[in-house]
């Protein structure tokens, strides 16, 4: 598995799941920390690092 695929992959993942803590635990309580927030967190982080698997694709195909 190369590097990019890997972040690919990962990226999808993460953002994945940072979507579901978002859309589905709004009413959920945790002392610590909002689950809510936890998802939108890995939203972008997924989402980095997905566009950060897209742009080592696109460069390496050039």
């Amino acid at each position: 598995m190369t590097r990019t695929s890997k972040n690919l992959l990962e990226g999808a993942v993460t953002l994945l799941a940072g979507l579901a803590l978002w859309l589905f635990t709004g009413d959920v309580e945790v002392p610590v920390v909002t689950l809510t927030k936890v998802g939108a967190v890995l939203m972008c982080v997924g989402g980095a690092q997905t566009a950060w698997g897209v742009y080592g694709a696109a460069r390496r195909s050039l």
